[in-house]
């Protein structure tokens, strides 16, 4: 098992992989997922925030999401 160091810095890697590859909707995060899940958008990754409670709606409705605890921007370098 890596130690400490090694695994905030896969962490970041991960962190950064997702940033670089997916869209940022922000606060919209649960109503762009749902629609992209009901086809009402177009499908692509996308990233932003959504409380515990929206996460737990849109996985009763089968759409599959994945937190990710914030990073502050210093922590990404």
């Amino acid at each position: 098992m890596p130690a400490g160091d090694e695994v905030m810095a896969l962490y970041r890697q991960l962190v950064q992989a997702i940033a670089n590859s997916s869209e940022d909707v922000g606060a919209s995060f649960a109503d762009e997922a749902r629609k992209i899940h009901y086809n009402e958008a177009p499908e692509r990754p996308i990233r932003g925030q959504a409380s515990q409670d929206e996460c737990e709606a849109l996985r009763d409705e089968g759409i599959h999401v994945l937190h990710l605890p914030a990073l502050k921007e210093e922590d990404l370098n």
